[in-house]
């Protein structure tokens, strides 16, 4: 939820405060209180270990408008207010286009309203300073100007949407009701919702908050609670759906199971006889290899077509489909062969005829490769003793 204190310069007291909720995606009003004089009485409209936005405005809140500055530290400070120790206030930093809207407070007087919050059981994790938490909803609001105002302040923007100036005017006052979204809201709580708004969406919004470190440690513990408690309830989901998948997996093999069984009684004369056939047919197999036999391939046709590009000075003496390899076979003990190939041996005169015929061969879609695999020339029968090695 989001409380605001103001303290006015007469010491009066005034206090607005609303809850939020987020419902099925949407951020709904749980409850809306104004012009509470105590923070007493906040525990009897909102419940014990409420998670809490503070604002604070009013007497005890310095607000300077600056060239903007991405940072205050010890040595800017000094314009805000000069020959004071930084570390005695918290401040808040607005940045708006070129401006920096700088709010700065006592840290006693703000850890006063913190401790009066967690005294009464609430749990404040944030704390803002002014009007300036109201940049995240001026979308939401019914205002289409450059100008807000509201409950005494005057908020005035560029074309950009940026902040150009503000300013408290005790009188001023919304000049027709305010709307967020669908939903009327009475604008002294339109600081409260904007500061219980940007708490409840702080993962998706650039956070307008002073920096107070106990505030920031106990934020991030509770951010971090809250993942741990995301992913441990995403890990039993996980585990359930994987429970169910599995049963109903469970019964459908179990049943599958059964129907298998039954066939693998039925099947088991035939297995054997598979069985046997398997044996066969590995037998024929190996026989097969043993004989050379490597396909249905037309071997006939491969020596036709050779035949068919001799040259006529070449004599063609010898084909072997797959011949025998003698060495392969010496050491293995058994007959091994030369897997799609084919040595031709011929005679010619020259090695010109020999090549122009390899060449020729070579044209053949079927061919993979062909080498001379040794040319010798005959004295006595005065030509050349040629083989070649064909791959198909």
């Amino acid at each position: 939820m989001g409380i605001s204190i103001a303290i006015l310069q007469d010491g009066y007291t005034a206090i607005n405060a609303c809850s939020v909720v987020i419902q099925k995606n949407h951020l709904n009003f749980e409850k809306k209180v104004s012009d509470l004089n105590t923070t007493e009485k906040l525990p009897k409209h909102f419940p014990a270990k409420a998670i809490v936005a503070l604002n604070l405005m009013g007497k005890g809140v310095l607000q300077k408008q600056i060239e903007r500055s991405e940072e205050i530290n010890q040595n800017n400070f000094s314009k805000i207010l000069p020959n004071a120790n930084i570390e005695d206030f918290y401040v808040q930093n607005f940045i708006s286009g070129d401006q920096s809207f700088v709010s700065v407070i006592r840290r006693a007087e703000a850890d006063k309203y913190i401790s009066q919050l967690k005294n009464l059981g609430f749990v404040p994790l944030m704390l803002s300073l002014g009007p300036f938490p109201v940049q995240n909803i001026i979308t939401q609001i019914n205002v289409y100007g450059n100008e807000l105002l509201f409950n005494g302040h005057t908020i005035i923007r560029n074309e950009q949407s940026e902040w150009t100036s503000y300013y408290y005017d005790v009188s001023i006052s919304a000049p027709f009701p305010l709307k967020v979204d669908s939903e009327g809201l009475h604008e002294k709580l339109l600081i409260p919702y904007a500061a219980a708004f940007q708490l409840v969406l702080a993962d998706k919004l650039e956070l307008i908050q002073a920096a107070v470190p106990s505030l920031s440690a106990e934020f991030e513990k509770r951010i971090k609670e809250k993942k741990l408690k995301v992913q441990g309830s995403v890990v039993l989901s996980v585990f359930f759906v994987l429970l169910l998948v599995n049963f109903f997996l469970f019964s459908g093999l179990n049943s599958a199971n059964a129907k298998l069984t039954e066939l693998v009684s039925r099947s088991a004369q035939s297995n054997n006889d598979i069985q046997q056939i398997n044996d066969q047919v590995q037998q024929k197999e190996a026989l097969l290899k043993i004989l050379g036999w490597d396909g249905d391939i037309n071997k006939s046709a491969l020596i036709d077509q050779v035949a068919s590009l001799l040259p006529p000075d070449i004599t063609f003496r010898e084909a072997a489909v797959n011949p025998v390899d003698l060495s392969g076979s010496r050491s293995q003990k058994s007959i091994v062969f030369f897997y799609r190939k084919i040595r031709i041996t011929g005679d010619s005169e020259n090695i010109i005829p020999v090549n122009e015929w390899m060449a020729r061969i070579k044209t053949r879609p079927w061919v993979k490769n062909i080498q001379l695999d040794s040319y010798a020339f005959n004295n006595e029968e005065n030509t050349g003793q040629f083989t070649i090695v064909i791959d198909y």
